[in-house]
């Protein structure tokens, strides 16, 4: 099973204006993941930046070339780390990612940003009977 990535932005603000001496709520809630105890399988690394201020703090998770992509925002690090836990957890039990909706932590049903896709295999990864025929307007004739 391939291994799941939960990336936090560690400079999100959450709106707060912080003491510049503070840490910030996003660096908050990256070492309360790191100090929590997380399935096997599961890791957490920190970012500098998500771009996704106005939703901070967010983070993604993610799992391999199989399974779709998600963005969280809005998230409390002093309430919603053991629902992050919980939903990186179902995630995890997962071949595509795809978590049905009342098995999500509230938290991850209120406060989702984005859904993306996996990535496609590349053609050149796929065999001659997998690969899908050459539109014609990209034809080198």
């Amino acid at each position: 099973m391939a291994e799941v990535t939960l990336t936090i932005c560690t400079t999100c603000r959450r709106g707060e204006v912080t003491d510049p001496e503070a840490p910030r709520p996003g660096a908050r809630m990256f070492a309360a993941l790191q100090e929590a105890e997380l399935p096997e399988g599961i890791n957490v690394r920190g970012v500098e930046c998500l771009s996704a201020c106005t939703r901070g703090c967010s983070m993604v998770l993610s799992g391999g070339d199989a399974r779709w992509s998600y963005i969280y925002g809005d998230l409390d690090p002093d309430t919603h780390v053991e629902e992050i836990i919980a939903g990186a957890s179902a995630y995890a039990a997962t071949a595509d990612g795809l978590v049905p909706w009342r098995e999500r932590p509230v938290v991850f049903r209120k406060q989702s940003i984005a859904r993306i896709p996996p990535a496609p295999v590349p053609a050149s990864a796929s065999t001659d009977a997998d690969a899908a025929p050459t539109p014609p307007s990209l034809s080198k004739d």
